[in-house]
């Protein structure tokens, strides 16, 4: 790879599954952020936004990120919320990074998800409510994408995409 691609959108959108698949079908290297914070604090996120607050967890979310880019060209799972997050995207461009945004209808996402508790900003009521919430926050911010991928369909086609994407000279 000539160049980080960050794999932004919904949870439930397969950011982790497609991002670890793609990195194979390449022969790269794949870092979730989100699995990073939980390494390297030893608490799950949902621990974290409860004992420390979404403020602290984006602080850490940053971190993990910027020693991410640091790293030679691979791909990267972002947290659902870091491109909204002020600041983020910018730094990811000016890193080089091209940002891939997997688009996933709410409805299927919340298949997806769930009722998974470890989400928590999805945690409690429905799903699908909140996830149209998150949607409509975080939609301008992953339209800033330099690429967008339909994410509803099986893994396989997704990360081939996102290798077709990987394989083109940077959006410009």
């Amino acid at each position: 790879m000539t160049r980080h691609l960050i794999l932004v959108g919904l949870p439930g959108a397969g950011k982790t599954t497609v991002g670890r698949r793609a990195a194979e079908m390449l022969s790269a290297d794949f870092t979730d952020i989100d699995e990073t914070v939980e390494a390297e604090t030893g608490h799950s996120i949902a621990a974290i936004f409860a004992e420390s607050g979404e403020a602290e967890f984006r602080r850490l979310e940053r971190a993990a990120m910027d020693r991410a880019l640091a790293r030679p060209p691979h791909l990267i799972a972002a947290g659902a919320g870091w491109i909204a997050q002020p600041g983020n995207f910018d730094t990811a461009v000016a890193a080089g990074a091209s940002v891939l945004y997997l688009r996933i209808s709410t409805e299927a996402a919340a298949g997806r998800v769930g009722r998974d508790q470890s989400r928590p900003l999805l945690a409690g009521g429905d799903p699908s409510a909140r996830l149209r919430g998150l949607l409509r926050e975080r939609e301008p911010w992953y339209r800033k994408a330099d690429y967008e991928v339909a994410a509803d369909a099986d893994v396989e086609t997704v990360a081939a995409r996102v290798v077709e994407l990987a394989a083109q000279p940077p959006a410009g």
